[in-house]
């Protein structure tokens, strides 16, 4: 118990910023960066299957904008074999439900992928610690800066 990673993990600044700051903290900002307009997807060093080659497309599709392909290649490729044997595992496990090491090594498996793509920034708490957060106009944010306004004047 209290070992590394426990405890809860940090909440995205942009869903502090969609609740409002009660805590009247500093939030801090992120920085809206423009996606890279028509950027060739690189091709996989090793061969990979209808998923996983599916699943490396959106990665450098979805991430271009914080991943090298020289550091982060070698992760997104271990995670597009894992998503191939998913497919594969989840298949077998499907085919005998009695199997319960299969069950067992499929949720392990689903465990390290989604670790993996954490580590890629594909979560929404990781995107923000990389301060690659989306910044989108919420139904709210305009009610929000008119609290903020009223509540300004009332104070002066």
């Amino acid at each position: 118990m209290g070992g590394s990673g426990s405890g809860r993990r940090p909440k995205p600044t942009e869903q502090k910023e969609r609740l409002g700051n009660l805590g009247k903290r500093k939030l801090t900002k992120a920085e809206v960066i423009a996606l890279p307009v028509g950027s060739p997807v690189i091709e996989p060093w090793r061969p990979l299957g209808d998923s996983g080659s599916a699943l490396w497309t959106r990665i450098w599709t979805s991430g271009a904008s914080w991943l090298k392909a020289s550091i982060d290649g070698e992760l997104a490729l271990m995670v597009c074999e894992m998503t191939d044997e998913r497919v594969r595992l989840r298949a077998q496990v499907f085919r005998s439900a009695d199997d319960w090491r299969s069950r067992r090594g499929l949720r392990e498996l689903d465990r390290q992928i989604a670790s993996l793509l954490g580590q890629l920034g594909f979560s929404p708490t990781d995107r923000a610690s990389l301060g690659v957060g989306e910044v989108k106009n919420h139904e709210f944010t305009e009610l929000h800066r008119k609290i903020a306004a009223r509540r300004s004047a009332v104070s002066e």
